[in-house]
């Protein structure tokens, strides 16, 4: 049975929701910072689910190493804007949603202006980098807008355990306790949702790094295990429009 008030690959989805459920979700506009792993999933499985507006940033280019787990990497678009590769995907997924692509690195200082430019909805954090990731949490929430948090994937590959939680109740996570140390620091105590995992992390698959910029280790990874966490971000982000 077809619904004329909506596009034929959403009946699915009608279905389950409801139009009036459909309707806030074609009306909601969500913001999400890091397109890599986790992010590109979450923001891929938004837009399937009928959002119609979204902001996307990031300023990385695809890199081989990208290719064993993250959305847009394969071989013939190393090189490329991750932004604007997801945009163009997203775009063929549903051709009604409007995209705005940032292919920029978003620093402490620019996170007001961004927050300020449109209303959001919703915002999801995938992002890696400790400070822009601090500050995007504390000016979303000081600004009432709604925000979920990945917290870390790699040198973890058990997806039992992941799950969602408060910042402040997570363990086994090192950018959890980073980012609780960060906030105590400045004083500030919130509750904030995340997905994390309560794996303990393989520390064999961790490699310490002296020559990268915002980046003090990099982590093992397996293809599913970011992308388990981009369904979890997707779905808290569905259910909660």
């Amino acid at each position: 049975m077809t619904n004329n008030n909506f596009p034929a690959w959403q009946e699915r989805t009608v279905l389950l929701f409801g139009e009036e459920k459909m309707k806030r979700l074609h009306s909601a506009h969500v913001l999400v910072v890091g397109l890599g792993g986790v992010g590109a999933y979450a923001a891929e499985l938004i837009c399937r689910a009928g959002v119609g507006k979204m902001t996307i940033v990031d300023a990385d280019i695809v890199q081989p190493s990208n290719i064993n787990r993250q959305l847009v990497a394969h071989h013939e678009v190393i090189g490329e804007s991750k932004a604007m590769l997801l945009s163009k995907r997203l775009k063929q997924i549903n051709p009604q949603i409007m995209v705005e692509a940032k292919a920029q690195y978003l620093k402490d200082e620019m996170i007001p202006a961004l927050l300020d430019s449109e209303k959001f909805d919703f915002i999801v954090d995938a992002i890696d980098t400790l400070s822009p990731k601090c500050f995007l949490i504390k000016l979303a929430q000081e600004r009432s807008i709604p925000i979920v948090s990945s917290m870390g994937a790699g040198a973890k590959h058990d997806i039992s355990k992941v799950q969602f939680a408060d910042l402040w109740k997570t363990y086994n996570c090192g950018l959890s306790k980073a980012i609780r140390k960060r906030f105590t620091k400045m004083k500030y105590k919130r509750k904030l949702p995340v997905v994390f995992s309560s794996e303990l992390p393989d520390e064999n698959a961790i490699l310490l790094l002296d020559n990268e910029q915002n980046k003090k280790s990099t982590a093992g990874t397996v293809s599913y295990m970011p992308a388990v966490f981009g369904c979890y971000l997707a779905e808290y982000v569905i259910r909660n429009l």
